[in-house]
């Protein structure tokens, strides 16, 4: 099941099916045809030229506009529905068959490429896994966590015998009453051998909307954190994907606010749960935070929020500020009743500007083809070492806003940071 959905032949074939298959759509001859043409072509213009303004101002489901590659495959899609709907009219049940067929050909085709643009679906096998394979969490090692002074590259030489795995358990809301959905848990092989040592911990928070699944599959976690292991001999952190929404529709921004108790969960529920069930190295010093998009807002929040708990971030295509809408105003209402100076006293910037972290290192992330994102990163950086941080920025050639930046950023930030949680020396 590892056939690549995002490079090699398959995507290929799938594009080229999609335009035979419009190909056929357009094939029709007659009056109803040119009008069922004309009129495919006017409402894909008017998708193209109107979801982002649907999708960001009326509906509000994301605070930035979506790609230009989503809109013309979403334009596409469009003309090729309202093709295959006008095919239906007067014809025989041959021609309807075809045609429907041919509809459902070109949005596979359409879908495929919005999936190359985000990795959302690396390979086949993501693309058909379900919650029903997922491992339940049944207990740690064995071992109490505790607060190690040395790194785990000092205490451990190997060799890790066991294999790496991926399990789910709830991580509940004690102190700030949320709710989120399960958290994944990546262990390393050495954390499932027969003497484990006592690892940093690397939390890790999704986009949204999405939740923490997406780190599993979109991310690859477990494939990209064995690379990280296999580099740092056997050693990489115990990585918790937790969620600080608890619904695909939900935002919580990672604050305190009227929405959610979200930074009080992130700060105390999770590490409290962490430190009390997964037998870890609880030295905050060995910790880390990081996030890919809403996740890597969140992941700067946290750090310049509670620095002593995480000292280290990964920030990979995060926001300049934490969003539910592009409407600012709405945000703070929702948020707070109102009140800015509630919301600026949390926000990222302004803690920058007030305060100074020097014992907090950041890494910052983005691709090449987001050019506001890019702003963003560039801006907030210079921010982070303004204010004393240690920073390292990396910029993912030919890349949108898509998993491959995570893909490619996550494995030389826990390098980057490795002496800090200990995994090198």
């Amino acid at each position: 099941m590892g056939v690549s959905l995002v490079d090699g032949w398959v995507p290929l074939a799938v594009l080229g099916l999609g335009a035979l298959a419009m190909a056929g759509l357009l094939a029709r001859r007659g009056r109803g045809a040119v009008v069922s043409l004309l009129l495919a072509v006017l409402l894909a213009a008017l998708t193209y030229a109107l979801l982002n303004r649907l999708v960001v101002d009326v509906l509000q489901l994301v605070p930035e506009p979506l790609p230009t590659t989503v809109l013309v495959w979403s334009a596409v899609a469009v003309l090729a529905v309202v093709l295959a709907v006008g095919a239906l009219i007067r014809t025989g049940v041959g021609r309807s068959v075809a045609a429907v067929l041919c509809g459902l050909v070109v949005l596979v085709a359409c879908a495929s490429q919005v999936n190359v643009y985000f990795s959302q679906y690396p390979t086949l096998g993501a693309l058909l896994s379900s919650t029903e394979d997922e491992r339940h969490f049944s207990g740690g090692t064995g071992a109490p966590s505790r607060s190690m002074t040395t790194p785990v590259v000092s205490r451990w030489r190997g060799p890790a015998t066991g294999a790496s795995s991926i399990v789910t358990a709830p991580i509940p809301g004690t102190r700030s009453g949320f709710t989120g959905r399960p958290a994944q848990i990546y262990l390393p092989a050495a954390y499932n051998s027969p003497n484990p040592p006592l690892l940093p911990v690397l939390v890790l928070v999704a986009g949204q909307p999405g939740g923490p699944e997406d780190w599993v599959v979109g991310g690859q976690l477990q494939e990209l954190m064995d690379g990280v292991a296999a580099a740092h001999g056997g050693l990489a952190p115990v990585a918790v994907v937790v969620d600080p929404n608890g619904a695909d529709s939900a935002d919580s921004m990672c604050m305190d606010s009227t929405i959610a108790k979200a930074d009080t969960y992130l700060s105390q529920d999770v590490p409290a749960w962490i430190e009390g069930n997964l037998g870890i190295d609880s030295n905050k010093a060995h910790w880390a935070f990081g996030g890919w998009s809403y996740g890597g807002t969140c992941a700067l929040q946290m750090a310049t929020m509670h620095p002593q708990i995480y000292p280290n971030f990964i920030d990979v295509a995060g926001e300049l500020q934490p969003a539910i809408s592009a409407d600012h105003a709405q945000d703070v209402q929702q948020a707070f009743g109102g009140n800015e100076a509630a919301f600026d006293a949390v926000a990222p910037l302004t803690l920058l500007r007030q305060n100074r972290y020097p014992d907090v290192w950041g890494y910052f992330a983005n691709g090449s083809e987001e050019q506001e994102v890019g702003q963003w990163t560039t801006q907030l950086s210079t921010a982070a070492r303004q204010a004393g941080m240690t920073v390292q920025t990396q910029v993912v050639p030919d890349q949108g806003h898509s998993w491959a930046v995570p893909h490619a950023a996550l494995p030389p930030a826990l390098d980057w940071l490795g002496q800090r949680i200990g995994i090198r020396q």
